[in-house]
């Protein structure tokens, strides 16, 4: 299985920006279809965005549409979420998966996880 390990979590406040990394280690990232799913305090994780192995197709929660942005570069074995327009709601620990989905929203469909990068978006 692939090694995931997110960075670039922080505190930010409302209305701010953040881009989260994952690097993936071994040679066969680009195989991989990799989401970012998160959770909040008290909360079950929930998906938030996915992205095909080569990247021409993505997905998102509703919640997030227009403001998160999902993307990969092969070359790499990095995918990256762009995360403009922060709210407090967005506060949670971000992960990082990977794996052959049938459904890009099912957390149970990625096989692979990294440890969580954490975001924090102040009032």
């Amino acid at each position: 299985q692939v090694q995931l390990v997110e960075s670039g979590g922080g505190l930010v406040q409302a209305g701010g920006s953040l881009r989260l990394s994952c690097s993936a280690s071994g040679p066969t990232f680009s195989r991989y279809a990799m989401g970012w799913f998160r959770q909040a305090p008290g909360k079950e994780r929930e998906f938030v965005a996915a992205i095909t192995w080569g990247g021409s197709s993505a997905y998102y929660t509703d919640s997030v549409k227009g403001r998160f942005t999902i993307s990969r570069d092969n070359t790499k074995n990095t995918v990256y979420l762009q995360m403009n327009s922060l709210k407090p709601e967005d506060t949670a620990v971000y992960y990082c998966a990977a794996g052959w989905p049938g459904d890009f929203r099912s957390e149970t469909d990625f096989a692979s996880w990294g440890q969580g990068t954490q975001v924090t978006v102040s009032s």
